[in-house]
């Protein structure tokens, strides 16, 4: 496994933990797929996608970031914990994914509701032909049972 490839994922990792905790959308939005279109699952126990929904459509740039930032204006981070299980390489060192577990607690600055963000997730990464990593899809965040090691 090439630990440079291993590197820069993990690097476009802590960029986007990094946007979330400062509220800057711009350090993630410059590392998104053109093409990614990102389904959610309703519930963190909504495994199966015949109940998966869109939040926000293909990616728009400048509806995304909106969207974020409303959330951003709207909501204080309580906390964002972020734990990468596993990074994964493809043989053809082209396409990559990594396993992390989120723990994020938003709450509203005036009527005070919660939005937790809690589960598994599973980002995809793709290597344009140009050679930049782009990041482009992600599971929604789901609850597994414990991984128990072979």
């Amino acid at each position: 496994m090439s630990m440079e490839i291993v590197k820069k994922i993990k690097e476009m990792v802590d960029l986007e933990t990094k946007g979330w905790d400062t509220k800057n959308p711009e350090l993630f939005l410059s590392m998104i797929h053109p093409d990614i279109a990102w389904p959610w699952p309703p519930t963190a126990d909504a495994h199966d996608p015949i109940d998966w929904v869109f939040v926000m459509g293909r990616f728009d740039k400048e509806r995304w970031r909106k969207s974020w930032q409303d959330l951003f204006d709207s909501y204080d981070l309580v906390y964002n914990y972020r734990n990468t299980v596993k990074i994964e390489i493809s043989q053809e060192q082209d396409a990559a994914f990594a396993v992390i577990d989120i723990d994020t607690l938003w709450r509203h600055k005036v009527t005070k509701e919660e939005s937790h963000w809690k589960g598994r997730v599973c980002k995809i990464y793709t290597k344009l032909s140009t050679g930049e990593w782009k990041f482009y899809y992600q599971t929604g965040a789901l609850n597994f049972p414990p991984h128990k090691s072979a």
